[in-house]
């Protein structure tokens, strides 16, 4: 996907992948600041605490619904993304090809994505932010990405409302000689 034209890009982006959905059946928030990385998220990168960070914060929706289907934060080491102006630019979300793509027009190629995901019930503030009702229990899902070198180059935390995702996880086994 991430050698694919911008228009098949735009038709398949990590949202698409995930739901199953076109493009235009969601609306996109983003916003973007930068700032020193905390101890633990500058531990995730290898770097040290007070390390530029350009953290993305992302919100989607299905356009005919109110409610957000997540709410997430995603960081990168500015350092690195600064290179690409374009990856500095809120405007240009949603980026076709996603984060992979993003990382690819600096040269870098993800090797590995890891996604820790965890069921647990939701703070008072994500009970606000995702409408949930009492007692939904959520998804945290952590994502770390990591170049070919063992770089992490992209950590991301999200929230999946419960009552609106559905996991399915399918292995590929090798076949028996």
């Amino acid at each position: 996907m991430v050698h694919s034209s911008e228009q098949e890009r735009r038709q398949n982006g990590s949202a698409e992948t995930d739901t199953g959905h076109r493009t235009d059946e969601f609306a996109f928030s983003t916003e973007y600041e930068t700032g020193p990385a905390t101890e633990p998220v500058a531990k995730v990168f290898g770097v040290p605490a007070g390390t530029q960070l350009l953290q993305r914060t992302y919100r989607s929706r299905f356009v005919d619904e109110d409610v957000p289907l997540s709410t997430g934060v995603s960081y990168l080491v500015l350092d690195t993304v600064s290179k690409n102006p374009d990856l500095l630019d809120p405007r240009n979300e949603p980026w076709p090809g996603g984060t992979m793509h993003q990382l690819s027009t600096l040269g870098i190629e993800v090797d590995q994505v890891v996604e820790d995901i965890t069921t647990r019930l939701p703070s008072p503030e994500e009970i606000d932010q995702l409408g949930l009702l009492p007692g939904t229990a959520v998804f945290a899902v952590r994502k770390t990405m990591r170049d070919i070198n063992g770089q992490v180059v992209e950590f991301s935390d999200f929230v999946l409302p419960g009552d609106r995702h559905r996991l399915i996880y399918t292995t590929q086994l090798e076949r028996w000689t």
